[in-house]
């Protein structure tokens, strides 16, 4: 599944669009990361469970959207976006979309899609 940011890809031509697609995972913090981040903002630094969470967050909210462009017969995604929103201090959610299309190699002949 190739996904990108662009509104196209290089090589390649959109021969039909599915629509929107989104991978979308919400996760709550632990309460020794609550802790630690609380410390560590006071003395400044990364708060690296917080990375880590965020890092997962999106892998996961990318996974999701591949699979749902899969799902309805996608080979790609165009202007794949993040969105983050917190909850209260205590969770994170994270959505992954994008555009979902079929594409094909330039020069390819164009069959029905």
């Amino acid at each position: 599944m190739i996904i990108v940011t662009t509104n196209d890809i290089p090589g390649s031509r959109i021969v039909h669009v599915y629509g929107e697609c989104f991978g979308l995972t919400v996760r709550s913090r632990h309460l020794g990361s609550n802790i630690g981040a609380g410390f560590k903002a006071m003395a400044g630094g990364e708060l690296k469970g917080i990375t880590n969470l965020l890092h997962e967050c999106r892998q996961e909210a990318l996974s999701r959207l591949a699979a749902e462009a899969q799902r309805v017969g996608a080979n790609a995604v165009v202007a794949f976006r993040f969105e983050t929103t917190e909850y209260g201090g205590t969770g994170v959610e994270v959505c992954a979309y994008g555009t979902a299309v079929a594409i094909e190699p330039l020069g390819a002949p164009q069959g029905p899609h």
